[in-house]
């Protein structure tokens, strides 16, 4: 549920209709601002946050670009962009030396866990390959975009592939180091 939570400014942006993307832009903003209301209320900090933060930052200027300039270039290349965002965000949180996903994997696992060599090279290991993922969609994205279909039905599919991968990864990696842990 938490990567739900996490991702959901970014598929509430990719389920509404390409010629509407302004509109798309504005939803994937207020659902992020939301989300991390939601959050600071329960009590997650901003560093737990990176990813839902990078999302309203982005949402905020797409927003803006889609409605000063609805007919901007930027459009046909609006779910490439987004998939860039998303592998540049990733990786700054690598290269700060904070995964992403350390901050989702805090809010079901016990502090005492959080320190760990092993939870936090899981969660780096989780984390490059997210960032690997969305480096791929974006560059298939950009090509489609370029090839003029970028709001076609095999982008829609490549955006999907670019989520639905690295997330049947994590679940299978953490399967995996979680047995790994007990026996």
């Amino acid at each position: 549920m938490s990567y739900v939570r996490t991702f959901l400014p970014w598929i509430v942006f990719a389920v509404v209709p390409s010629a509407q993307w302004q509109w798309g832009a504005l939803a994937g903003l207020l659902v992020a601002v939301a989300v991390i209301a939601q959050q600071r209320r329960a009590g997650v900090g901003f560093d737990a946050m990176i990813m839902e933060t990078g999302s309203a930052v982005f949402f905020a200027a797409l927003a803006v670009v889609a409605f000063a300039a609805p007919r901007s270039a930027a459009h046909a290349y609006s779910a490439a962009l987004s998939s860039a965002t998303l592998a540049l965000i990733a990786g700054a949180s690598l290269l700060m030396g904070k995964p992403f996903t350390l901050g989702i994997a805090k809010r079901t696992t016990p502090p005492e866990v959080w320190g760990l060599k092993p939870f936090v090279r899981v969660n780096v290991v989780i984390t490059t390959v997210w960032t690997l993922a969305f480096v791929v969609t974006a560059g298939a994205l950009a090509a489609l975009a370029h090839a003029g279909q970028g709001h076609s039905t095999t982008a829609t599919l490549v955006q999907a592939a670019g989520f639905v991968a690295p997330m049947l990864f994590t679940v299978r990696y953490v399967a995996t180091a979680q047995a790994k842990a007990r026996g």
